[in-house]
């Protein structure tokens, strides 16, 4: 399964279902079921459904209900390029975090096997 790493607190509030939009700088063509990660654990997971934009930061400011990021951060995180929103649906947090391992330098999408016990 795809796993998107994400920071802190952003992780949580995507499995909590509390933000719906995650920014980036770039769109993907990636779909469907994917892993929340953030500080080596699946949190939960959450269906990739669409990517939305370019947007400028004062435009995805609009949308603060969505992403929970102000507009200075938005800005300072753009640095002058244009931004993404990535949609997610159906978010869905785990009893307890599971611990997976991560290949050495992934930054965005991890391909993860989650092992029982």
């Amino acid at each position: 399964m795809r796993g998107l790493i994400i920071r802190q607190p952003y992780a949580e509030w995507i499995v909590e279902g509390k933000k719906v939009w995650e920014i980036r700088k770039s769109r993907t063509r990636i779909r469907g079921e994917v892993l929340i990660i953030s500080n080596g654990k699946a949190l939960g997971k959450a269906e990739l459904v669409d990517v939305l934009g370019p947007f400028t930061p004062e435009e995805l400011a609009e949308h603060g209900d969505k992403h929970h990021a102000s507009l200075e951060f938005l800005k300072e995180y753009s640095n002058g390029k244009p931004l993404y929103a990535w949609v997610f649906k159906n978010a869905t947090k785990f009893e307890r975090p599971v611990e997976v391992k991560l290949k050495k330098g992934v930054q965005v999408w991890a391909n993860v096997v989650i092992e029982d016990g």
